[in-house]
């Protein structure tokens, strides 16, 4: 019987170590691919703000989000991300403010400001672009954020593409590359598992 539970406890590490392996392959391979093709929008995901300034980790997001709007690979430039508590304004109000500083059209920007999670911003989006008559769209943030929001994306019926930014802080080690890439394992975990996601 102890010889049988070796054997079981072996081959349960063993399919554990392949499934993580095969995971963290696919976010970073997810991550490293960009695709620009002509689409409806270019939906940046949210991430931290401070009183109306983007975090490090938000500029390098709508950096690359506006560069691809500049690029004219889309019509459309749709923000997300909305406000923790106590804070003053949402993550897509400084990122709208922040682009149009950049000169993108106030008429161009779609504002998606309630989100508090990866899934909500994407549930809200679909809407947002459904309501509109948008079918696609290229999304822009951190490359280990990508294979998330790409199946999160297409779970809600938008045809997605990714585009990832290679300027985040979360990239700029391989330390901290790692722990954005466990963290997106957990997270994918979650929402396999149960249909939720941080």
């Amino acid at each position: 019987m102890r010889r049988h539970l070796v054997r079981l406890l072996l081959a349960a590490l063993i399919i554990g170590f392949v499934a993580f392996g095969w995971a963290t392959f696919r976010i970073w391979e997810a991550g490293s691919r960009d695709d620009r093709p002509n689409a409806d929008a270019i939906v940046v995901l949210g991430a931290a703000q401070y009183d109306g300034r983007p975090s490090p980790v938000f500029r390098a997001r709508l950096d690359h989000a506006v560069d691809l709007y500049e690029a004219g690979v889309a019509r459309y430039l749709v923000v997300t991300g909305g406000k923790a508590k106590g804070d003053r304004t949402t993550e897509a109000g400084a990122a709208r403010a922040f682009a149009i500083a950049r000169g993108v059209p106030a008429s161009a920007i779609l504002v998606e400001d309630r989100g508090r999670t990866t899934l909500e911003s994407l549930r809200a989006v679909a809407g947002l672009l459904r309501d509109r008559g948008l079918a696609s769209a290229i999304f822009v943030s951190d490359r280990t954020h990508m294979l998330r929001v790409l199946r999160i994306a297409r779970d809600e019926g938008i045809t997605a593409y990714g585009s990832p930014t290679a300027t985040s802080p979360t990239d700029a080690t391989f330390l901290s590359r790692a722990d954005a890439t466990i963290h997106e394992l957990g997270a994918l975990t979650l929402y396999f598992v149960s249909g939720q996601t941080p």
